[in-house]
């Protein structure tokens, strides 16, 4: 197929935008990038696809993201943090059952495609959630999905007594390490290589020293990268501080760190740490839109890219952000910056769509294969419909897709070379099913867990 007349980021290595472009893809991959009026005329018997008005981008990257938790959007709103977690959410996550982790799977996944994400980082799903149901939701509807089995043997955050999981969500090394492995060795690579299984270790804290040692000489023995929440809240600060530690050296004195891994959120660092972080090739994920919402604190974005550590962007879950839309997550991600350090020059938009793109890729190990559109790599792309009134008129493409677009002027979404979103809509999945299913789980899951007052609306309902 030749996608033709588009305007194309391409976030190559010389980060060329080409006007009137066009990009021929055979298979999964992209085999010509270039020119419309060149492209026609080196390959007039390819079927076309005309894209006249659109804006292409490479396939946007959600670095950490919680499928489960759509299933609870807006279930925890406006609490501090330790009654979000203790009283909602780990909760409403300890009554799932494993068809309820296939629905919020497939609503997660419906909402990232049709918002143009074609790759994501699932940071820690539990095994009553069902990971088979998880995988199932990924070959169905043709995203990428690294998906991360959660590791853990400590049931409370910051080995505070207070702050204690759900009975339903408490796993040991059997179930949670070692499962992991097993799902490894299961799926990964399936999917037309499309699934990718990872650790999903918990916050430290709630995961023993001698558990993540032995995660850690796990990941570098069967080649399984790991993803963690971490330095997330002062509460996390508290901890590190009473194992006489800074993130950092936590994380090194346990082996965590280096290019296979992955550290979320990330608000509360030192200098040192910084360091620490571009020394060893560690990546971070910035989620700007949930660490505002639980007032979590602010990644240093800048001194980290200052630094050459590796950023990229991640939504995290519905009840922490409302929304799975990485377009809406970088232009937050753009502006934020600019008033914390009072300079709006801070963080650009190109560093905004380098974030959520190449630098996912990396963060993945992925980069040789997408996160660019480049002849060779795979045709993970959406095509973005700038012809609306909302949207013009425009000058620099990238700034009108950080500032301007959010996931519903998404038209077209191609993973691995298969359309999964035309005309804005699935492909592969039944919106209306998937979206009817969710719907009854979701007030399913809330009854199970005694909280359908608790999470009504505060203002009368007549």
């Amino acid at each position: 197929m030749l996608y033709l007349h588009a305007t194309i980021i391409t976030v190559s290595r010389a980060r060329e935008i080409i006007e009137d472009g066009a990009i021929l893809v055979r298979g999964s991959t992209i085999a010509a990038i270039g020119k419309s009026s060149s492209l026609v005329h080196e390959y007039a018997e390819e079927e076309r696809y005309d894209l006249e008005g659109r804006i292409v981008i490479p396939g946007l990257i959600n670095t950490h993201m919680h499928t489960a938790q759509t299933l609870l959007r807006g279930t925890a709103d406006d609490l501090e943090l330790v009654s979000w977690l203790c009283d909602r959410i780990w909760v409403l996550q300890g009554n799932f059952t494993a068809q309820d982790g296939y629905a919020a799977a497939r609503l997660s996944i419906a909402e990232m495609l049709k918002s143009g994400t074609t790759c994501f980082l699932e940071s820690m799903f539990a095994d009553r959630y069902g990971f088979d149901g998880l995988c199932k939701a990924v070959d169905e509807s043709g995203i990428r999905g690294c998906l991360g089995k959660i590791v853990m043997d400590i049931a409370t955050y910051a080995n505070d007594p207070a702050w204690a999981m759900h009975p339903g969500l408490i796993e040991n090394r059997e179930i949670s390490l070692l499962g992991a492995v097993k799902m490894h060795e299961k799926w990964n690579g399936k999917a037309d290589d499309r699934i990718r299984v990872w650790f999903g270790a918990r916050t430290p804290g709630g995961v023993s020293d001698a558990l993540y040692r032995e995660m850690s000489a796990l990941s570098k023995d069967k080649n399984i990268p790991i993803t963690m929440h971490c330095a997330e809240v002062k509460a996390d600060r508290t901890f590190f501080a009473s194992v006489n530690h800074t993130p950092m050296s936590y994380c090194s004195s346990v082996d965590l760190l280096g290019p296979k891994t992955v550290l979320v959120h990330m608000t509360q660092l030192d200098n040192s740490d910084i360091q620490t972080l571009a020394e060893t090739g560690t990546h971070v994920v910035h989620c700007p839109s949930s660490n505002c919402k639980l007032a979590s604190g602010i990644c240093r974005v800048p001194d980290l890219l200052k630094s050459n550590v590796s950023v990229s962007l991640g939504t995290d879950g519905a009840p922490c952000n409302n929304t799975c839309d990485m377009m809406q997550e970088m232009r937050l991600a753009g502006i934020l910056h600019k008033v914390t350090q009072m300079n709006p020059t801070a963080v650009p938009a190109e560093t905004v769509l380098e974030m959520a793109t190449i630098n996912g890729a990396k963060a993945l190990g992925l980069a040789d294969s997408i996160g660019s559109l480049e002849v060779g790599k795979k045709a993970d792309f959406a095509v973005i419909d700038f012809r609306a009134v909302h949207l013009q008129p425009w000058h620099s493409a990238v700034s009108a897709v950080v500032y301007s677009a959010t996931g519903r002027d998404v038209e077209m979404v191609v993973v691995n070379g298969k359309v999964v979103v035309e005309g804005g809509k699935l492909v592969t999945m039944d919106e209306t099913d998937i979206c009817k299913e969710a719907a009854g789980r979701a007030k399913d899951v809330v009854a199970r867990a005694g909280l359908t007052e608790q999470v009504k609306a505060r203002w009368p309902t007549i």
